[in-house]
């Protein structure tokens, strides 16, 4: 789903080309994977590897506070940098949902409440400072800082979303993949057809993504007697980040995805 947005005149800050690709159909695959692979790979360093819930948190998050220190230095959208930092932020924010829920016992309908909340309130944060949420005017430090917190939020809402349908409404995981899929088709037909505004339809199609990547992740990799493929973590993961890898090197080859220059 592609769109164009109104530029606004920026606040201050550190100006810099705009920091995000442009939303192709390279764009959403590659989410969509990643978010399967934060789902995945945080419960392949969970439960695989021993780390436990605690731990695995803590080591995900410090590899993603020093991938965003690199891609805050960065002036200009480098695709490597970026889709690590969205891989990373896709398994942390899966990680906050599962503390959450696991370690504190906070329900599942309380923090897809939580994280509706905090998102919607960065959101109008984002809006009030600086007058649009398009992600085609990422070029001040500023506008980063509030574009990835909000990256954050709508992971921990998609896993947090994602979970309570298809294990505390036992949907299933195929179900709920398949509702996810239908309602991000939907958002694309009002958008296309409808003429719904695109940077609504970017951000509700973002949102929907992550549960529908988790519900996939969840399907390919649990044990069949839980409704799953019984590819496992392991496989899973491996699949999708060769996968990811592969995507990123044809990107940073070909720059079809790089933004155009913003006029400032």
């Amino acid at each position: 789903m592609s769109y164009s947005g109104e530029i606004q005149n920026p606040s201050r800050g550190r100006q810099m080309l705009n920091k995000v690709p442009e939303v192709t159909i390279f764009f959403w695959i590659i989410k969509i994977l990643a978010t399967t692979v934060g789902e995945t790979a945080a419960d392949f360093l969970n439960y695989n590897l021993n780390l436990g819930l605690t731990n695995t948190t803590y080591i995900m998050a410090i590899l993603l506070i020093i991938t965003l220190f690199f891609q805050f230095k960065l002036k200009m959208y480098v695709p490597r940098i970026y889709w690590l930092a969205v891989v990373l932020i896709s398994v942390v924010g899966t990680l906050v949902t599962d503390n959450l829920v696991d370690n504190f016992g906070v329900a599942l309908e309380t923090t897809t409440i939580i994280f509706t909340i905090t998102m919607l309130a960065t959101f109008a944060a984002w809006y009030a400072s600086e007058k649009t949420l398009s992600i085609h005017s990422i070029y001040t430090s500023k506008r980063e800082a509030f574009y990835w917190l909000a990256i954050l939020f709508t992971f921990a809402l998609g896993t947090a979303a994602g979970d309570l349908i298809a294990e505390g409404l036992n949907m299933g995981y195929w179900k709920s993949a398949l509702m996810f899929a239908v309602l991000i088709g939907l958002v694309a037909i009002a958008h296309y057809k409808l003429k719904l505004n695109a940077v609504l339809s970017f951000w509700i199609a973002y949102v929907l993504t992550r549960p529908f990547g988790a519900s996939l992740g969840d399907f390919l990799s649990q044990s069949q007697k839980n409704g799953g493929l019984g590819l496992g973590t392991v496989g899973t993961s491996t699949i999708f980040l060769i996968t990811i890898l592969g995507l990123v090197i044809y990107l940073t080859k070909t720059k079809i995805d790089s933004p155009s220059i913003v006029e400032k």
